[in-house]
């Protein structure tokens, strides 16, 4: 008869936080964050778009991933519990598909412009969209980040 393992609950954790689709997904998000903020500002100081379509193939790269990577996550966290990780995670999930919904709506635009209609001018992107999009997007790493802070406080707590 085995006995059962008492591992800490930090282990299973660490493993988790290492799995290769979560890494790339956070360095998905890790050069999407930064390509967007240039994106927006360029554009209002220069009008100009630099690094847009590496910006649309990495969140289309970024949407795929998410969706896949949240599929598992939510298959071993579930049912919804009131605590403050998972009210943090359900809005950084939230945010993220909103985020990521609108970005899709705003590489449609890019693609008439750029790939299926190209005009060699710049793409007149919906501001109201655009503006909703660059807000959901500080959102998600606000509240991913919080999400990350909170469930790994929680697992420091558990081991004292």
């Amino acid at each position: 008869m085995a006995t059962p393992s008492l591992r800490p609950v930090g282990d299973d954790r660490g493993r988790r936080l290492c799995a290769p689709l979560l890494l790339a997904l956070g360095l998905l998000l890790a050069f999407e964050a930064p390509g967007g903020l240039v994106i927006f500002v360029a554009r209002l100081v220069a009008g100009s778009t630099p690094g847009e379509t590496l910006h649309v193939a990495a969140g289309i790269a970024l949407t795929a991933l998410y969706a896949a990577y949240q599929c598992g996550h939510w298959a071993r966290v579930r049912p919804f519990r009131p605590q403050l990780h998972y009210a943090l995670g359900l809005i950084a999930a939230l945010a993220m598909a909103l985020t990521n919904l609108t970005g899709l709506w705003l590489a449609a635009d890019w693609w008439q412009a750029r790939i299926a209609v190209p005009t060699g001018v710049a793409v007149r992107y919906p501001p109201l969209l655009s503006g909703i999009h660059n807000v959901l997007s500080m959102v998600v790493l606000t509240f991913a980040g919080a999400h990350l802070g909170a469930v790994l406080f929680r697992d420091r707590s558990l081991e004292r």
